[in-house]
């Protein structure tokens, strides 16, 4: 395994204020983006799109719980799977009741929705003692009509706003997403969406990752040679119930 080179606190701080000028221009930068993420139209939702929670049959109104904004985060959770996504699961376990209540100080609601019944994901949540809701589709349109189900007998696939490569008498398949949505009164409008490596700000592990010296430990990643502090090639990302640590319940 690689590390930093070891150099003179002097030779270090001269390092680290050239790297502290890229990152001001990276904080502009990302302010400027999300100024024009802000100034992006918004699409009326014209579909009455039906969910299943906790509590029954809910719209997408519903999901807003009286608050201004929605952000959904779309799961991957196929019907017959008997578990999320491990992947998905690894991100929602991130999420906190610190975090959300900072949402909804900002008016916005979070949840998640996945194709699987109510009857799966329910128990599943509970066990996991998460404190968002995680509402089913049920087959509606709605996971198609966001681009996170690909099925191409009911619409053209498309993920990542372009054309999804894979067998054309593939089986339907579910890809990540994140959806944002504003509320006018009864009227609800669609003003954001990200998929692929879009939505790995859910959670936050990533990002606290990336300010240490041996990053996420992914293959891709620069300096090479760094990843063998993290999983090893090939294994499975644990479920948040199948860890055996000091945080385990």
């Amino acid at each position: 395994m690689t590390v930093p080179d070891v150099v003179s606190r002097e030779e270090w701080e001269a390092a680290r204020r050239d790297l502290l000028v890229r990152e001001k221009e990276l904080t502009r930068a990302r302010d400027a983006l999300n100024a024009e993420r802000r100034r992006l139209p918004m699409v009326r939702i014209e579909k009455d799109y039906a969910f299943e929670g906790p509590g029954g049959a809910a719209s997408l109104l519903d999901l807003f719980g009286g608050r201004r904004q929605l952000i959904v985060y779309h799961a991957m959770w196929h019907p017959e799977w008997e578990r999320p996504c491990r992947s998905c699961s690894s991100g929602l376990a991130e999420i906190s009741v610190g975090l959300l209540r900072h949402l909804r100080a900002l008016d916005t609601a979070y949840a998640v929705t996945s194709r699987a019944p109510q009857s799966k994901i329910g128990p599943f949540r509970e066990a996991m003692g998460w404190p968002f809701p995680w509402y089913s589709t049920r087959g509606d349109d709605f996971n198609l009509d966001f681009h996170v189900t690909l099925d191409s007998s009911r619409a053209p696939e498309e993920y990542n706003y372009g054309p999804f490569d894979r067998p054309a008498d593939g089986e339907p398949m579910d890809l990540p997403g994140t959806s944002c949505f504003l509320r006018d009164g009864d009227d609800v409008f669609h003003t954001y969406s990200a998929y692929a490596r879009g939505v790995e700000q859910v959670g936050g592990s990533y990002y606290f990752a990336d300010m240490t010296a041996l990053g996420r430990q992914e293959d891709w990643e620069e300096p090479a040679g760094r990843g063998t502090g993290g999983m090893p090639a090939g294994s499975e990302i644990p479920y948040p119930d199948e860890y055996d640590d000091e945080f385990a319940r």
